[in-house]
């Protein structure tokens, strides 16, 4: 099966913990599910999020003009595995000529879909993993 389409439903940061939450939420279905990250992805984020420009380019801005510098766009990100509690992603980038994938901890994938406006998908697969570990 194709991956789902998700949007970011909630950003949960806590000044008391060093892992913060941020809730997927199937687009066109009722899954949901959250993924611990750090505080600075969360703060990147919210960041974005809120439309709150920094004075200087902050880690991912920074590769959002990177990638803009190379004449390539992310396309969009896949949440595409679960393994031992632990989220995988990767980055799907177009260039002119070619799509290139590569591997991603899901909080910066996140954050830069968010930072640069790009889709974010979940596996099926996931989806199912993270439902069965609920019951």
């Amino acid at each position: 099966m194709a991956p789902k389409r998700m949007d970011l439903a909630r950003i949960i940061i806590s000044e008391r913990s060093d892992e913060q939450i941020i809730v997927l939420k199937e687009r066109d279905g009722n899954r949901s599910f959250p993924i611990l990250i750090g505080i600075f992805e969360a703060v990147a984020i919210d960041r974005k999020v809120k439309n709150y420009k920094t004075p200087r380019p902050m880690t991912h801005d920074l590769v959002e003009n990177i990638l803009k510098g190379l004449n390539a766009s992310l396309d969009h990100i896949v949440v595409n595995d679960l393994v031992d509690k632990t989220f995988y992603a990767r980055l799907v980038l177009k260039t002119d000529d070619k799509t290139i994938e590569i591997d991603s901890r899901p909080s910066d994938a996140v954050a830069l879909a968010v930072q640069m406006n790009a889709p974010i998908f979940v596996e099926d697969s996931v989806l199912d993993e993270v439902a069965a570990e609920e019951q």
